[in-house]
This record gives structure tokens, sequence and C-alpha cells, in this order.
């Protein structure tokens, strides 16, 4: 009876061939082991990979293709034991391209977008992009969206066709060596050569600091307040958050040698000149016993 039940044909395809119960649940065992196999190789590889010196991205890629390449053949020979000729699909196909063409646009174009990131790769994972307002890592890119982690620990999900199709900076797409510089204003009459040279020895002598390009100092501009002088340097950075600590940490120097030097570092100030055709008589006059007095001017 069982036996019966199991070998039933419950419909009928194209030229006569009919579909049991057991090839349905076969055909979705297949399936399901199938994609299941397909995600732990392909991870597996992905792994092994990353224990390499091959780029993360390169890495992650290869297993993305890999996934889909052995879905693939899990289909054609979950339909191949079901004997379901692909042809059947062509009319059906079209049709429901067309319908889901129309519906599921910004999907489809999302989907097409990260294959095209991937061939590509314009962003890698582990890359440190700045998207708009946004600085962050890429942690991963999937078939839909991008998962950046923002410097300050906020995930973003960003469709992929807005990182295809809007200008996004890629801080560490050749190498991590990024340059930066350091603004500081020093009082008028300070003497510039100096100020220069302890600018330039603060920068040398910096662990951080990358010895090649070498480091510039700039004298920038006479400013309202100040001398302006701009230090610039490359230095190699893995986050955003380093690149701040390296000029924190250039900054100390630079306030430290300025201090023993003598050199004033400017602040704003504002000096007014009263132009008045006789000297100004300004005296202090008491108003109470607590001795709180009010000055009164007189010409």
């Amino acid at each position: 009876m069982w036996q019966e039940i199991w070998n039933e044909s419950l419909f009928e395809i194209a030229d006569g061939q009919s579909i049991s119960g057991s090839q349905i649940i076969l055909a979705c065992a297949l399936l399901l082991s199938g994609v299941v196999l397909s995600l732990l190789i392909s991870r597996l590889i992905e792994h092994r990979l990353n224990k390499t010196r091959i780029d993360r991205g390169l890495a992650h890629t290869v297993q993305k293709v890999l996934f889909y390449a052995m879905l693939v053949i899990v289909t054609l020979t979950v339909l191949h034991m079901l004997n379901i000729p692909i042809t059947m699909f062509a009319v059906a196909g079209g049709a429901l391209a067309i319908g889901v063409g129309f519906g599921a646009q910004n999907i489809i174009n999302n989907f097409i977008s990260g294959w095209i990131l991937t061939a590509e790769r314009p962003v890698r994972v582990g890359d440190l992009v700045e998207v708009g307002s946004n600085l962050g890592l890429i942690e991963s890119i999937g078939t839909r969206c991008t998962h950046i982690r923002r410097t300050d620990g906020v995930d973003m999900m960003v469709p992929n066709s807005v990182i295809l199709e809007h200008t996004v900076v890629n801080w560490t797409l050749i190498d991590h060596d990024i340059r930066t510089s350091v603004r500081i204003g020093v009082q008028y009459g300070s003497p510039t050569d100096q100020v220069a040279k302890l600018l330039r020895q603060a920068a040398d002598s910096h662990d951080q600091i990358l010895d090649s390009p070498d480091p510039i100092v700039i004298f920038e501009d006479f400013g309202d307040n100040a001398l302006i002088f701009d230090v610039f340097f490359w230095c190699h950075v893995e986050s955003e958050m380093a690149l701040r600590l390296i000029r924190s940490d250039l900054r100390f120097h630079i306030d430290k040698q300025f201090f023993d030097a003598g050199i004033v570092i400017a602040f704003p100030q504002q000096d007014t000149h009263l132009d008045t055709p006789a000297p100004l008589d300004v005296r202090l006059v008491s108003t109470s016993n607590t001795g709180t007095g009010s000055i009164h001017q007189h010409d």
C-alpha cells in the first residue's frame, strides 16, 4: 500500500511524462541539501583563502561565484531528476520576466549592481569608504545591498545601485597610505623660520608619519589673528580614528616644542582704538558702602 502511494503519479507534464510524490519529496530533499552543501563548501573555501595572502574582497567574490555556480548545478540536477525539460520554461519565463521587470526594477537594479561591484571591485571588503557624509568600513557586499560599518559603530545597509551610480570616496583602494595635514597659527612677530623648522622636526620625529613622501611645511597665509602654517604628511592607517589619533599626537608634540621655544600659539583677539580730540577722563566713583563702584566718563 505504502509503495503504491509512494509511486502514485500526481500529475503529468509534456510528452506523457508523469511526476510522482516520491520524486517531489526526493527533489525537495536534494534541493535543500544542495543549497546547504553549496553554502558550506563555498564558505569553507573562503575561510581557507582568508588564511592565505589573498585579499579578503577577492576571497569573498570567489565564495559568491562558487555558491551560485553550485546552486545552478543543483537546480539543473533537480529538474533532470523530475524529467522536466528546461525548454518548457521559455514561454513562462518570458512572461514572468516582463512582470518582474516592471514590478521589481529596484531589486533587479541592485542585484545587477552587486554583480558589477563584485566583478569590477571598485570597493572591496575591508575598504575605508566615504558615501555622502558617512565614513566607514565595508563589512560585506551582498546581492542587494552593501553592509558598511560607520566609524561611530552604526551599521549602514546601502543599496548597491547607490554605490555604483553615486560618487564614493575609497580611502584605501590602492593602499592604506593617506595624506593629511595639521594647521597651526602663531602670534605675529614670531620667528617664521624657527616655526617652520620646529614643525618639520615634530613631523620627522613622529614614528607613525612616513618618511617618504617627505612631510611638507607651508606658510599658508597672514591671518586676521595669526601667521598660518600647514604641515602636510603621509601615514599608513587602517581607520579614520587612527588618522585622528596621529594628528592629535602631533599637535601635543608641536605644543610642547613651541612652549619650550617661547613661541606663542595665537588666539583670536581684537584691538579697539578710540579717536578723540582730547584725552578721556575716566573716574571710579563709589556708589555705596559695600565698595562697589561705577565708572563715569567725562570729556
